[in-house]
This record gives structure tokens, sequence and C-alpha cells, in this order.
């Protein structure tokens, strides 16, 4: 009985941590048309496997997602090589771009910051 216990409090735990970050998920034009009609907060996430940059903004932006602030931001990946048209709906030229949106409405972007705080605060953007 104690093992169930601790398991099921270790399950609940595990459960309410998933509850408490962003999602982070792959681009759908499908996906993205919804959370945005739906007025949800959308960070989209232009990178490439061979980017530096890219590769710096990771980290911080995959912490970013776990903050309990952010717990209703959906983040949406999107890869530069292989998602051309996507990018040109987007008006998207470089890799190390995060394009984001509160509902419909894009209210920030940037290129290549990999500074912690430049990236909450294009976060943030999207909930305030």
């Amino acid at each position: 009985m104690h093992f169930a216990k601790n398991a099921l409090v270790i399950t609940l735990a595990a459960f309410m941590s998933l509850a408490m970050a962003g999602e982070i998920k792959p681009f759908s034009q499908v996906g993205f048309d919804a959370l945005t009609a739906a007025g949800k907060p959308v960070v989209l996430d232009i990178s490439a496997t061979w980017c530096p940059t890219c590769k710096a903004q990771k980290p911080i932006i995959d912490s970013l997602m776990k903050q309990p602030a952010y717990k209703d931001v959906t983040l949406m990946a999107i890869d530069f090589d292989t998602n051309k048209p996507t990018l040109k709906k987007f008006k998207v030229s470089m890799q190390s771009t995060l394009v984001a949106f509160k509902g419909t409405q894009e209210v920030g972007r940037s290129v290549g910051d990999t500074s912690p705080d430049g990236l909450e605060a294009l976060i943030k953007k999207t909930i305030n």
C-alpha cells in the first residue's frame, strides 16, 4: 500500500509539472490556426540544426517554457530548411527567428537574440 501511495504522489507530481509548463510541438498550420483563433499565445521558433545561434537559443527557450508563467504558451517549432512555404507566409528570411502571437495578432519578433532577458521579453508579450 505504501508503494502504491508513493507511486500516486510521483505520478501526480509529474502531471502537475507538465500542467505548469508551456507546450513545445512541431508547427502545423491547422494547430496554429486553432490556437490563434482561440486567442491563445503562440511563439513560432524557426531554427536549423546547423545553426549555432539556434543551438544557443534552445536551452534558454526550453527553460523559459518550463516556467509556470508561460504554461499557456505554445511554442511551435519550424525547421528553416524544410518549411520554406511556411517561412514565406510569416515573412521569415533567417533561422534563429522567433515570432510571437497573442491570438491572431503578431506582437513581437526576434532574430538572433540569445539573451535570456530578450527571449523572455518576447515570450512575455504573448501573455501581457
